[in-house]
């Protein structure tokens, strides 16, 4: 099973780190404006986050006797639920008031994303894990930020937004990915990096297409020294 899910991984991290579209982002770049990136447990950090219930504190913490790794794997599950969520928002709210290139843009991504957020949840389920209904604040200001917003202008934001957000997204799944406990969410997440790699082929095109310019993404990280055996 180990070795299934390590090749679930490299292949999912081959695809984005070979394609040959040049616009497409690789996961081991991220823009500079995005969160930090996960820490050395693989944790996803959930700012904006509402204030922290007894639950959500008991899910966070982990009970007694969980390793270091299932509690960081508990804290991606929580973060991917949120962002999953905002995901789906926002694509329908681009359905509602996108042009026509977005509204195809926002329907593939809700589309997607429901199908993700249901395969998460069903992993969470499995694994004890008590997963968040809304979106974070970051989520709710940009829904609203976007809401405001008509015509090219709309285009424009969430065109942006979705391009950032999925640069971000596949970093922190990635690593997850690596390291995850479970071998069940281990394939769920390369799976779904999959997915968002063909969102941001589809948003880097669209981007091109309605002359957006996106964020510049950040050099490549320098490799790091083999250890020393």
């Amino acid at each position: 099973m180990k070795k299934l899910m390590h090749l679930a991984v490299f292949a999912a991290a081959a695809v984005l780190l070979s394609s040959p579209v040049v616009a497409q982002p690789d996961v081991a770049q991220m823009d500079q404006n995005l969160p930090p990136p996960a820490g050395p447990q693989g944790a996803v950090p959930m700012s904006g986050s509402q204030p922290a219930s007894a639950t959500t504190m008991r899910d966070t913490l982990g009970a007694p006797g969980m390793t270091g790794r299932q509690m960081a794997d508990k804290a991606f599950l929580r973060a991917a639920a949120q962002g999953g969520i905002a995901e789906v928002r926002l694509g329908m709210l681009a359905v509602q008031k996108g042009g026509p290139g977005v509204k195809d843009l926002g329907q593939k991504v809700v589309d997607d994303h429901t199908e993700i957020n249901k395969d998460m949840e069903t992993i969470a389920d499995s694994l004890g894990v008590m997963l968040p209904k809304k979106m974070s604040n970051d989520g709710k200001a940009e829904y609203e930020k976007l809401n405001g917003l008509s015509g090219k202008d709309f285009d424009a934001e969430y065109i942006t937004y979705t391009a950032k957000a999925h640069r971000q997204d596949l970093h922190d799944f990635y690593m997850e990915a690596s390291v995850a406990g479970d071998a069940a969410l281990a394939s769920e997440v390369a799976k779904a990096m999959m997915v968002m790699h063909q969102h941001l082929v589809m948003v880097t095109k669209l981007a091109a297409d309605e002359g957006v310019v996106l964020p510049p993404r950040p050099p490549r990280p320098a490799a790091a020294a083999p250890a020393n055996r």
